[in-house]
């Protein structure tokens, strides 16, 4: 199948990174692939929520790591409404996506007393925002683990366990493809977003048969083309991170 940007179906689009995109917060990644753009910025509170407060005497405090996501009014066209008094549900679903697949990451002992706040803006959408957001939000959350060790007397070198990466899959015209992008994603027979380790290890995966069920064999191709991306954008994330990457 020749799909209409002239990629091959284990192509994925241009990943660029740009690190330290702002200097208001402790960590930030601008990431984008192909016409995807997100803003990933990291906070950090030396502080955590009520119920991650040990409950008795002799507990370790544990970290936290939470994520928010949303996609600016002009990120696509017609203009998206902007979230005033309450966020959708297709925005919650995201977010906490992007909480748990980055928390799966974390050694929550080894953080201490800190949380660590992953926001993720869409800039510009077509098609991939979600798992681009995770992509870069364990970009954005590496530097602030980077930025936490710098700051203690005797780093601490096993916060995060293992990297994070997510790209979505999908049938297209019968054929399975890596990373749709919006006029793909619009027409698949079936659409999946796969999160993995950089290790080879699943975390979740988002599958949905938009018209015909689809068999195992389909599910079989869809997961290598998967594990295709995520070794590239493992690639891509450390090399982003330089001093910064936090495994061997």
């Amino acid at each position: 199948m020749t799909r209409h940007d002239g990629r091959a179906n284990d192509q994925m689009r241009p990943i660029s990174v740009t690190p330290g995109f702002t200097n208001t917060s402790a960590a930030s990644v601008l990431i984008q692939a192909g016409n995807t753009m997100v803003l990933c910025t990291a906070s950090i509170e030396n502080s955590v929520p009520p119920y991650r407060m040990p409950r008795k005497e002799g507990d370790v405090v544990k970290g936290w790591v939470t994520a928010e996501y949303n996609m600016l009014p002009g990120s696509t066209s017609p203009r998206k409404q902007r979230d005033r008094s309450k966020v959708d549900g297709r925005t919650t679903e995201i977010q906490r996506l992007i909480g748990r697949s980055l928390r799966a990451a974390v050694d929550f002992e080894a953080l201490g007393e800190h949380t660590i706040t992953i926001d993720c803006d869409v800039l510009q959408a077509d098609g991939g925002t979600r798992t681009l957001s995770i992509t870069g939000g364990f970009i954005a959350l590496c530097q602030a683990v980077h930025v936490i060790n710098s700051a203690r007397t005797k780093p601490t070198s096993n916060i995060i366990k293992d990297s994070v990466a997510a790209i979505s899959v999908g049938v297209v015209n019968g054929t399975p493809v890596l990373d749709l992008d919006y006029p793909e994603d619009s027409s698949a027979d079936v659409d999946m977003n796969v999160i993995m380790t950089g290790g080879g290890k699943f975390i979740e995966v988002q599958g949905t048969a938009e018209g015909e069920p689809f068999d195992f064999d389909t599910l079989q191709a869809q997961l290598a083309l998967a594990k295709i991306g995520v070794d590239q954008l493992t690639a891509i994330q450390k090399k982003s991170l330089a001093d910064a990457w936090p495994l061997g």
